[in-house]
């Protein structure tokens, strides 16, 4: 659920950015550029207020979504990924074994047989 999220975010940020990329910073925006044609050529007056009112709608999806996020993030002890599984093994400690009544020899030692 949380990709999910970020997904989101990351969809309305690029349209946010686009929305303000389009805006002229003096306030012209696409009326200016068609000229002085605004009041009669298909409304483009009203441009400029829809790409005002896209980036505040924009602007509060991608808070109301960074706010959200938080609730779907993992709680302590949760397990979450498969690396989880290997901080909280406790190791086994090795068996303790009783010494050996028999004795090795060394190298090259001459080993006599027991006599009956």
């Amino acid at each position: 659920m949380l990709i999910l999220f970020v997904v989101l975010v990351i969809i309305a940020s690029v349209i946010l950015g686009l929305i303000v990329l389009i805006q002229n910073p003096k306030g012209g925006g696409l009326s200016a550029s068609l000229g002085g044609f605004s009041n009669q050529l298909m409304g483009v007056k009203q441009t400029t207020d829809v790409l005002e009112k896209g980036t505040w709608v924009f602007a509060a999806v991608v808070g109301l979504l960074c706010l959200a996020s938080p609730a779907f993030m993992p709680k302590n002890g949760v397990k979450n990924s498969k690396y989880d599984d290997t901080r909280n093994v406790q190791q086994p400690k090795p068996a303790v074994t009783a010494p050996s009544t028999t004795t090795t020899p060394l190298p090259g030692a001459k080993v006599d047989s027991p006599k009956r």
